[in-house]
């Protein structure tokens, strides 16, 4: 069985419960699941597929962390559509319908040297257990974080624990250095070799670093966010165009080489569907 399938597991025998929910910051909530498989067979970078409701809509969202002998995992959310502001609803004790995974090729972990972090927004979330399984590894991790503004800031905290300098910037100067990721991530490039990249966050954002990085040909890694369905190639939806060939997220990613990304492509397919989620969206406000 391929790799990518063989540790994927829905559990059927038990209920994926709720064990912790808590906001961490405006529309962005923390989640202790109870999902013992995909708890045993994670590594960083992957992800899982969530339904909050049978007859819901499948979503992908990455584990920022698992704990292997309880058997719980961490996802972060925020609410920015319909499915992500029911999930935000639900509370400790509270079920959801399916949590499947792990899917995705796991993070390539490695002592580079020196290896800079950036996460924008929620992205942080996705980027914390890389950074961390890169400093567990030997590296230098640099960390920056970058939020609109101080309250959408998230895991700066945690961050602390293993990396040898977390940077704060946010667009209004409310918490940390006022500008924006790139610029901070330029000023440490200026200052010392950097051995690796790795962005998380905003399409524009990764596009922004990967522009950043590329003159001075630094090995960049994104992890990318496309419309996805099943998790195992089959629908297709998560489609994207890395040195002019089409992969997919959920098998070939979703990490993939920044410099071999098509943005462009990347930024027209994620807004395929932006009036229907809108208009769903917009629904649900009106019924809750």
């Amino acid at each position: 069985m391929p790799w990518h399938l063989a540790a994927t597991f829905r559990d059927d025998e038990v209920m994926f419960e709720i064990v912790s929910a808590r906001f961490i910051a405006p529309d962005i909530k923390m989640f202790g699941v109870r999902a013992a498989r995909v708890a045993e067979h994670w590594s960083p970078g992957q992800f899982v597929i969530v339904r909050v409701n049978a007859i819901g809509e499948r979503i992908p969202l990455t584990v920022a962390d698992v704990d292997r002998t309880t058997g719980v995992i961490t996802l972060i959310v925020q609410a920015v559509g319909k499915t992500t502001s029911l999930l935000n609803q639900l509370d400790s004790g509270d079920d959801l319908a399916d949590v499947a995974g792990p899917f995705g090729a796991p993070s390539d972990i490695e002592d580079y040297g020196t290896v800079v972090v950036v996460g924008g927004g929620v992205g942080t979330a996705i980027a914390f257990p890389t950074a961390r399984a890169m400093a567990e590894a030997g590296n230098r991790v640099i960390v920056i974080v970058g939020g609109r503004s101080g309250d959408l800031v998230i895991l700066a905290t945690e961050l602390e624990a293993f990396a040898a300098e977390v940077v704060i910037t946010t667009d209004d100067g409310s918490r940390g250095r006022r500008g924006l990721v790139t610029d901070a991530l330029a000023e440490v490039i200026d200052r010392e070799q950097v051995d690796r990249v790795v962005a998380i966050g905003p399409i524009p954002m990764m596009k922004a670093v990967a522009d950043l990085t590329r003159p001075d040909s630094i090995p960049t890694v994104v992890s990318l966010n496309p419309i996805m369905v099943d998790g195992t190639g089959m629908c297709g939806g998560c489609r994207v165009l890395v040195d002019g060939s089409t992969k997919f997220a959920c098998m070939d990613g979703p990490e993939f080489d920044a410099h071999q990304v098509d943005f462009d492509v990347l930024a027209i397919r994620n807004r395929a569907y932006r009036p229907f989620e809108t208009e769903q969206l917009r629904r649900f406000g009106a019924c809750s």
